[in-house]
């Protein structure tokens, strides 16, 4: 027997483009490789609008600020949003047209901002009699 899924707007394509609230882009839906468009290819923010998928019931409103990048099953990638607002987190994938060095910044952030000073390796690593050297 087929599963049904309740009819929400999840598994309807949306067509419509939107004016991104951060940077101003103009957004379509066209580049992003997917059925639907949830955030600015340019700047990867998003606006809080569903509790789940597609519901538009979120009633928040705020700004979703890209703050990391996860490899989802299979390689592809999903951003993580924070909203300004209500502090919620919500994973979204990754569009085909999605701005490359804003991608691989958000990726080497924790690289580039280790939560513990960089020093902190060398006195380690020299506690435990290794030689590590810099570049």
């Amino acid at each position: 027997m087929k599963k049904h899924h309740p009819i929400n707007d999840r598994f309807i394509p949306c067509g419509e483009g939107f004016t991104c609230a951060v940077c101003g882009c103009q957004v379509t839906p066209e580049g992003a490789g997917s059925r639907h468009r949830n955030h600015c290819p340019n700047c990867l923010c998003s606006l809080h609008l569903d509790s789940t998928p597609g519901d538009r019931a979120a009633g928040c409103g705020g700004i979703m600020d890209p703050i990391a990048v996860w490899v989802r099953r299979g390689g592809e990638w999903a951003l993580i949003h924070r909203c300004r607002r209500c502090g919620a987190l919500r994973s979204n994938r990754s569009a085909g047209d999605d701005n490359p060095v804003k991608l691989l910044s958000l990726a080497a952030r924790p690289l580039a901002q280790p939560p513990f000073p960089l020093e902190l390796l060398q006195r380690m690593a020299d506690s435990l009699g290794c030689s590590v050297e810099s570049p």
